[in-house]
């Protein structure tokens, strides 16, 4: 396993109080199994790291780009969420730092995504209160806004009703329409299966307890029909 003093040689942060390091890394599972060992899990360090993890990047997307506030804002969602923090946890290595219930360590890959995303905003906060807002401002800025360029050319920060609608707008010149095609099980816990049409063909069906799901789900499944070049309905 690599030392601490390596990863703070890897993001080029130097702890005064290495404690708030540590404790970056503790999951809640952890304390559970070690309940006398009188640490602190890393929860509250995520909130923190949080809060300045927004406020680092809107502010950055503000001062940068004229844009309207709308895709400001799903810029920062794409920067933030999930499977982003987790990618760069994934690049520092930080689960090899983790201190993890024997349970969680067998958890699944969303499980594990979502640990390491907070394991990232942990780390943030820990930066933030040991060596204050500039410092924590170029970690953010290193490791999470440097990834913009990317997702804006690929386009994984628009959801995907809007993405596959702009696809489909260039490659048919039609605007894609949905439609329910089935309800089912009570009213309290309905799951709706919505299809997505261009034209009169249908590209993708999905699922969800809401309409507005159903559909997200069926445009992710259309997008990946018209990416590979496939004018095929879905049967």
């Amino acid at each position: 396993m690599n030392s601490l003093q390596d990863f703070q040689k890897l993001i080029g942060v130097q702890f005064k109080d290495i404690t708030l390091l540590e404790r970056a890394f503790i999951h809640r599972s952890y304390l559970n199994e070690h309940p006398k060992l009188g640490l602190e899990h890393n929860e509250r360090l995520e909130f923190l790291g949080d809060a300045v993890l927004e406020l680092v990047v809107t502010d950055f997307l503000y001062r940068t780009y004229p844009n309207p506030e709308g895709d400001l804002t799903n810029w920062r969602s794409a920067l933030v969420k999930t499977e982003s923090l987790a990618s760069v946890a994934e690049k520092l290595e930080i689960s090899t730092y983790f201190k993890l219930s024997r349970g969680e360590a067998k958890g699944n890959a969303r499980s594990h995504a979502l640990i390491s995303a907070n394991a990232t905003e942990a780390i943030i906060g820990a930066i933030y209160l040991d060596q204050g807002y500039d410092m924590a401002k170029m970690f953010i800025t290193q490791q999470i806004i440097s990834t913009l360029p990317e997702i804006l050319a690929s386009g994984t920060w628009m959801d995907p009703k809007s993405k596959f609608q702009e696809l489909a707008q260039e490659q048919f010149g039609l605007t894609p329409n949905y439609k329910v095609l089935e309800e089912a099980g009570p009213d309290h816990d309905k799951i709706f299966t919505i299809g997505v049409y261009v034209g009169d063909k249908l590209f993708g069906k999905g699922n969800g307890a809401s309409k507005q799901a159903a559909q997200q789900e069926a445009a992710g499944l259309a997008l990946e029909n018209i990416r590979a070049k496939s004018e095929k309905p879905v049967s």
